[in-house]
This record gives C-alpha cells, sequence and structure tokens, in this order.
C-alpha cells in the first residue's frame, strides 16, 4: 500500500466524533420513556433536564431503573454500587456523580470500586462545572 493511500486509510480511521453540540443530558444516553433513578443529586436543573428528555425519572431507587445517577462525595459512598447493581436493567448503567479536584473521590478510586462491586467504567462526561459523571456498566460476560 503506497504511503498516500495508508494515509486516507488513517485520517478516517483516526477522525473523532465532536460531541460539542450535544447536551448532559445527551452525552449521558438519557431518552424518552427511560426508567431514571436519581439519588442524592439536588440539582434542580438536572431533575428539570431529564424529565425535558421524557425519562420517567424519580428521587427514589426503583427496580428496573434503565439509568441510575448517584452522587458520591466520599469513597465510603461508593460501597452501594452492589446494591445499586440490582436496581438497574442488565443493559442499564449507573452514573457516580462526583466532586471534581478531590483525590479521595478521583475517577480512578471510583473505577477500583466498581471494579470490586463486579462492575466496568465506560465513560466519562464532565456533569458539571464542579462535578463529574462516569458510568459503570454490568460486563458483556455477565448480561
Amino acid at each position: 500500500m503506497s504511503v498516500e493511500g495508508r494515509g486516507r486509510h488513517n485520517d478516517r480511521v483516526a477522525k473523532e466524533r465532536d460531541y460539542g453540540d450535544r447536551s448532559r443530558i445527551e452525552k449521558m444516553g438519557v431518552r424518552t420513556g427511560l426508567v431514571v433513578s436519581v439519588l442524592g443529586i439536588k440539582d434542580p436543573d438536572f431533575l428539570l433536564e431529564l424529565e425535558l428528555a421524557g425519562a420517567d425519572v424519580s428521587t427514589r431507587r426503583r427496580k428496573g431503573s434503565d439509568l441510575v445517577f448517584v452522587l458520591a462525595e466520599k469513597p465510603s459512598e461508593l460501597r452501594r454500587l452492589a446494591d445499586l447493581e440490582r436496581a438497574i436493567r442488565r443493559n442499564g448503567a449507573i452514573w457516580v456523580v462526583s466532586p471534581k479536584g478531590r483525590p479521595e473521590i478521583r475517577d480512578v478510586v471510583v473505577i477500583e470500586a466498581a471494579k470490586r462491586a463486579g462492575l466496568v467504567d465506560n465513560k466519562v462526561v464532565r456533569f458539571s462545572e464542579t462535578h463529574t459523571a462516569l458510568r459503570l456498566v454490568i460486563p458483556l460476560s455477565r448480561r
């Protein structure tokens, strides 16, 4: 293959999607009809965005949730991840929302807690100026 040919192929492969025009709700996969549980997040704008997206929103934990959003401000709050798995559908997700810039609850801490709970991380989204969100799912091998 010529150098020119490899360049065209690499251009196609290397192009990344631009999600800059999507809202945080879209980035987090919220769609009409999804069952969503929001635990500990007191952001009224976020709750409104979920409802405007057409999600069935509750601020209580519900079995059969497509998405669970949970606030974790300290590592001890991550112990509940295994219990939260029982609240989501097999192809659902748990979004852990945590403060930015706090070494005791960095993404690596959340990822380690997820592993201990039998979950895997597969996406991170800027939740706000002060918080980040990490998506945790049940591994394909257990679905």
